[in-house]
């Protein structure tokens, strides 16, 4: 009885085995593109799926939430404007307290400027937690989908600075066209009410 128990369940796991070579040589080599990780992750799929990191990856859904990284909105003429204002609500409601900012000053009144000196965040330190993005009034930190961090030295790789942080507009819209979108057309909004407030102020 045990025996041919054993055996049943080897026949499982053989056909398992074989469907997987199947079903790779099938799918050729677009198992190593994104569609193709995308059919190997659905209910069609043959045989046995484990993924091949680093030539495969899964997708990351957008909600996934990483290391955070500054936004800043592309000028006219290629200039970087930072939405950060250095308020400092990212740095206190931050539950492990990685993140450290520099307020920029003017040299000649003292008083401070709306843009950070320097930002940053120690990336071993966070927990990804998203408090930061979540009580950012400018959009400014947002959470990113970068995971890949495996370094040898971590005080020079791991404390990240203005310049590592700051990604473009347009590369959050890439990895979170979703948030993007319902941000830009809360902006849309707001400055839209600032502009009939003006209108009915002047008339």
């Amino acid at each position: 009885m045990y025996g041919k128990g054993i055996i049943k369940g080897l026949g499982v796991t053989l056909k398992h085995f074989l469907d997987t070579y199947v079903d790779d040589i099938r799918v050729g080599k677009k198992r190593y593109t994104e569609e193709g990780v995308a059919y190997r992750s659905s209910k069609d799929v043959r045989g046995l799926f484990t993924v091949q990191y680093p030539e495969e990856k899964l997708p990351t859904p957008e909600e996934f939430r990483f290391i955070p990284f500054l936004v800043y909105d592309e000028g006219e003429d290629g200039e970087k404007n930072i939405r950060c204002t250095s308020c400092g609500i990212c740095s206190k409601v931050c539950p492990p307290q990685c993140i450290w900012i520099v307020r920029s000053e003017d040299p000649e009144t003292g008083r401070p400027i709306p843009e950070p000196s320097d930002f940053f965040i120690d990336v071993d330190v966070c927990m990804n937690c998203g408090m930061c993005a979540e009580f950012c009034p400018f959009d400014a930190i947002v959470m990113g989908h970068d995971y890949e961090l495996a370094v040898y030295d971590r005080l020079a790789n791991n404390i990240y600075d203005k310049d590592k942080l700051l990604k473009p507009a347009a590369y959050y819209q890439a990895i979170r066209p979703v948030n993007y979108r319902i941000q830009a057309e809360a902006r849309a909004e707001k400055e839209a009410k600032k502009a009939t407030a003006q209108s009915k102020k002047e008339a």
